[in-house]
């Protein structure tokens, strides 16, 4: 998931893709502490995303807030 991608997005559609990535994060972990986690960087990959998602959404409202 690229920032170009994102942007095209609507602030409806990331905060669902946000839901989503925290899911996936909190499932990860879990894997993580169960020792069944076969592909441990996909949690930095989706700690990224995440923070990607924020960064996108918070320059949405920014732009919104200043037009």
């Amino acid at each position: 998931m690229n920032a170009e991608e994102l942007r095209n997005k609507t602030p409806d559609q990331l905060r669902a893709d946000l839901v989503s990535l925290k899911k996936e994060a909190f499932n990860l972990r879990f894997q993580a502490a169960t020792n069944q986690l076969e592909n441990t960087a996909r949690i930095r990959a989706v700690r990224r995303d995440v923070a990607r998602v924020k960064t996108i959404l918070n320059q949405k409202a920014a732009q919104a807030a200043a037009n």
